[in-house]
């Protein structure tokens, strides 16, 4: 499972403490898919108007870009770094760069110590939510070293992240831990849906082990405490209702609480059961 040949990992960076994780992280997702790096930041003309000095906010704007890109060189030296500095409010740069991109990297803005109060209009929430590609949400500090983990109940959303995440673990030479939820209540039907949806996407990365759970619980609460020990969390968008613009209770979870680097995979196509 890939996103369009040849369309970058983009890191949307702005003058915050995270920014030069949020290129660390990029930079690292960029060589573990192959891909070149793009660093946007979005520029507000309006706001510099009202500075004493039009020039001087644009003079930032490049020292950022060329310092992340620095900081990129210096993590994977093989990754090509390019930079973009573009006009607008930053959700909205980014959701018209995601279009053309393989995968975006944005900092959480301290979501995940916020407790219940995230708010809607929050760029990550935006940007999860209505992006045409994979987001990534990177939190403060670095992950732990644990597998790449991925929620699997059995939709169609659930077995492009299950492709997605099979290539992230191949990219980060990391074990793949997929975990089915049984909500409270609900009869255990055993476990031949995981288990053949990971065989399935586990035929294009031999080389990847992988691990397969179910828990009983609530879905959100069981993956978020699971993320706890993974580097990298992934969760399809919407269980059986990936459509462009929603986030399910799961995904929201995930990207409210989760400790660990979150991917929202969303903006792919779901590869054949058969296909090559």
């Amino acid at each position: 499972m890939t996103g369009s040949a040849g369309t970058p990992v983009v890191a949307g960076i702005s003058p915050s403490p995270q920014a030069m994780e949020v290129v660390r992280l990029a930079a690292r997702e960029a060589a573990a898919h192959g891909r070149d790096l793009v660093l946007l930041h979005a520029f507000n003309w309006q706001a510099a108007f009202e500075e004493p000095s039009v020039s001087r906010p644009r003079d930032q704007a490049e020292e950022l870009i060329d310092r992340a890109t620095e900081v990129a060189r210096e993590v994977e030296p093989t990754v090509t770094v390019s930079g973009e500095i573009v006009e607008g409010a930053p959700v909205t740069a980014l959701i018209r760069r995601s279009d053309t991109a393989f995968l975006l990297a944005i900092g959480d803005g301290g979501m995940a110590g916020c407790g219940d109060c995230v708010p809607a209009d929050a760029t990550g929430v935006q940007l999860a939510a209505r992006a045409g590609c994979p987001v990534l949400v990177v939190r403060p500090e670095p992950a732990v070293s644990g597998p790449v983990l991925v929620g699997v109940d059995g939709s169609t959303s659930s077995r492009t992240a299950l492709d997605f995440a099979f290539d992230c673990a191949a990219g980060r030479e990391a074990r793949l831990l997929a975990v089915r939820v049984l909500e409270p209540g609900r009869a255990d039907d055993g476990d031949d849906v995981l288990l053949d949806a990971v065989a399935r996407a586990g035929r294009h990365h031999p080389t990847v082990s992988a691990e397969c759970h179910t828990v009983r619980g609530e879905p959100g609460d069981v993956l978020v405490e699971q993320s706890r020990s993974a580097q990298l969390a992934l969760v399809g968008a919407r269980g059986d209702e990936p459509w462009r613009g929603m986030l399910g209770a799961v995904s929201q979870s995930l990207l409210y609480h989760a400790p660990s680097p979150v991917i929202i995979v969303r903006g792919l196509t779901d590869t054949p059961p058969d296909g090559p």
